[in-house]
């Protein structure tokens, strides 16, 4: 990690340039001839017994020669299918928990913000295609890193990379990569893509260099050899033209080598001097901008060796690019079905051998069937009339044959064929179900049991099958948590300032999306959603698809209602598959008055609310003024001991005290569901506050997603 400084950074000499391009050659060659060509010609027959060119060349060309059929039975294909479809049916579910100073408040955002990048990069299918890669050729690869196209800020960008051109580590032992010392990344690229990617002035450095023949070997340029209209011909050269056609080649790519590789950096790092806390100081900070920020929050500076990421591009001679790279860890991410002690392979490589026997079984028993209609006949020399034996051999296989020999000789005969070797066919048999034992995919899996079994022993053997498999979906977990915690270290190092960002509802992924306001600074300086803050654990699990996931639901919602449970019918409709199953549930919750009330029905509830409450309120001062008039009459009854009275006044106030009394309790009930709903309202007030503002500016140019 490279720090800013006042003075200007120094530019490698070109000796320099050289030298490293070299010393970065040299390592790239370590690494490839360290298994990696091997693995190449491995993966890309793997990749061709997937798609079922399961013979060599020269194999069917002998065959072809002599006559003979080259059966395919490609039993991989659905093999493999049926594993990838049991990764489709479990789906990523990640969550965050806080740990040490972290909220629960902010790991429910990151865990909503974490399925904003799902479903921006389209993470089902990217994982679709890193998981067939690794049980087709043996690897899959993720690239996540922080891109800019989209977004001035940068945003979390996750690509799928071709395994053939990644070389691992040749000492890495474990599966985690930030345990490893290096990865390479290795490709052809054409000198208007370098100019595109690296600069026009690279680009021009290189066409300079290469003109007049790599330095390092074959494996650094490629030529077109040979293209239409090219203007040299053999012919010319031949009769004297002194154009050298090594000359007059058209160079068509470089290769680019892009290393990521730690080394040891001396940085420097903040110190709570009372709690002894440490936060790296972030990159690009100058001397003036650190100390102030020490000063400020009463922080000490050290700087201590710790290991840190190269990022070297080379192609041919010429550094394309050589910093420190701006992230922690390798860019890339693993998975591997299985990992033995720095050995990845996948699911294929180990049944190419049972199913070439599988090929060639198949093709001999077809072969001898074949041989069997025409075995050859045996004829006495002159016996047949009307043609000989030439014409016999090209004839006598055909329908409805006549033969025709002469009086006193002997008739022709048919030589019988060989007979069909006894255990071959089982033969073929033991190949089939060497695939099946080895791979672990039963009939039931594959959903070709015989009718006769049954459904819970179908289910049994489905369930074992699951079993077999286990280690590969074990490594996809694991693969998953790195990822997720390689997309929480970008977020927390690159999501700090205020943004908005659209997040996808998670009850029903078909509504539209809602805003939500990360990092966001309050008047009083106060940071909402401030995702840099705090440390948090990865929850990785899996869950089904969502079709899958509705499925089963709607059919346990009806289940549940059926034993007598009242699940609401809005809810059943939700789970369903209708077309527009959000406006018939929501009809179902207005005509039954559970679907919540809009702004202008919440105020006039509230003014009906308000007006009942004035209303009981100028009855109990109605009451208290008659209440006061009765004292008044009772004191002057008293008075007046000999005047008899109609009424009684102590038992008409009594029965005024008692209205009173209902009426407060009536006034004191309704002020506290007035003051409930104001509450509520007021929420929910101030939450479509928050998203409007957010919504405006996004409209105004602000931070979007």
């Amino acid at each position: 990690m490279a720090y800013r400084s006042d003075k200007p950074k120094k530019r490698l000499s070109k000796a320099k340039q050289h030298q490293l391009a070299r010393d970065q050659w040299a390592a790239y060659v370590r690494a490839r001839d360290n298994g990696h060509q091997d693995y190449i010609a491995v993966a890309k027959r793997c990749d061709a017994f997937y798609r079922g060119e399961q013979w060599d060349a020269a194999d069917l060309s002998t065959l072809d020669d002599q006559g003979r059929p080259a059966l395919t039975i490609n039993t991989i294909l659905p093999t493999i299918n049926t594993v990838l479809g049991e990764q489709s049916t479990r789906r990523m579910d990640v969550t965050f928990k806080p740990r040490g100073n972290g909220q629960q408040e902010i790991a429910d955002t990151l865990t909503k913000l974490f399925l904003q990048v799902s479903d921006n990069n389209k993470m089902d299918w990217i994982e679709a295609q890193v998981f067939s890669d690794g049980l087709i050729q043996d690897r899959g690869w993720f690239d996540v890193r922080i891109d800019f196209d989209d977004h001035i800020q940068g945003e979390v960008r996750i690509t799928a990379k071709d395994p053939l051109d990644i070389i691992i580590d040749p000492d890495a032992k474990d599966y985690d990569p930030r345990t490893w010392n290096e990865i390479y990344e290795t490709r052809w690229m054409s000198l208007d893509e370098i100019e595109e990617t690296y600069g026009q002035k690279k680009a021009d450095q290189l066409r300079i260099t290469v003109e007049q023949g790599s330095a390092l070997g074959t494996d650094s340029i490629e030529y077109e050899e040979t293209r239409y209209g090219d203007t040299y011909s053999g012919v010319e050269y031949q009769q004297g033209n002194t154009v050298n056609p090594e000359e007059n080649r058209s160079l068509r790519s470089v290769r680019v080598i892009e290393r990521q590789y730690y080394r040891l950096k001396e940085c420097m790092f903040y110190v709570d001097r009372f709690t002894g806390d440490m936060r790296q100081i972030p990159y690009g900070w100058t001397k003036k901008k650190r100390e102030q920020f020490a000063d400020d929050y009463d922080l000490d500076i050290i700087e201590k060796l710790v290991r840190k990421v190269r990022w070297t591009v080379t192609a041919d001679l010429v550094v394309l690019h050589d910093d420190w790279s701006p992230y922690d860890h390798f860019t890339l991410v693993p998975y591997f079905p299985f990992w033995r002690r720095g050995r990845p392979f996948g699911m294929v490589r180990n049944l190419i051998s049972p199913q070439e026997q599988l090929n060639k079984i198949s093709s001999q028993e077809l072969h001898i069937v074949n041989t069997t209609a025409n075995s050859g006949w045996i004829v006495e020399s002159s016996s047949l009339s009307g043609m000989d034996a030439d014409d016999l051999e090209e004839h006598g296989a055909e329908t409805g044959l006549v033969l025709e020999f002469n009086r006193g000789s002997n008739p022709p005969a048919k030589i019988p064929p060989n007979q069909i070797p006894t255990g071959l066919d089982r033969i073929s048999q033991k190949a089939a179900a060497n695939i099946k034992a080895i791979s672990g995919i039963s009939d039931s899996m594959l959903g070709t049991d015989s009718a006769e079994v049954s459904g819970v022993a179908i289910r049994a053997k489905q369930n074992r099958g699951a079993m077999m498999i286990q280690v590969p979906l074990d490594n996809l977990a694991k693969t998953r948590q790195y990822l997720a915690e390689k997309i929480l270290n970008l977020v927390q190092a690159y999501y700090t300032e205020e943004r908005v960002v659209q997040i996808v509802n998670e009850s029903d992924p078909m509504k539209r999306s809602e805003p939500m306001v990360v990092n966001q600074m309050t008047p009083e300086g106060e940071i909402i959603n401030d995702l840099t803050v705090g440390e948090y654990d990865v929850v990785v699990a899996s869950s089904p698809a969502r079709d899958n996931f509705d499925e089963m639901q709607f059919a346990e919602a009806l289940q549940l209602r059926e034993a007598g449970i009242p699940i609401p019918n809005d809810v059943v409709v939700d789970f369903s598959h209708l077309a527009r199953k959000g406006e018939i549930a929501q009809r179902i919750r207005s005509m039954e008055g559970t679907e919540p009330p809009t702004e202008q029905e919440a105020q006039m509830m509230q003014f009906q609310m308000e007006a009942q409450i004035r209303t009981i309120q100028l009855e109990i001062t109605k009451l208290e003024a008659e209440a006061t008039k009765t004292q008044s009459e009772a004191a002057l009854n008293t008075a007046k001991v000999q005047e008899i009275t109609d009424v009684d006044p102590q038992l008409q106030m009594a029965e005024i005290e008692s209205k009173i009394q209902m009426k407060r309790e009536e006034l004191e009930l309704r002020e506290k569901l007035a003051g409930l709903t104001n509450e509520q309202r007021r929420a929910d007030t101030e939450t479509n506050a928050a998203a409007k503002v957010a919504i405006a500016s996004f409209k105004q140019g602000g931070p979007n997603a």
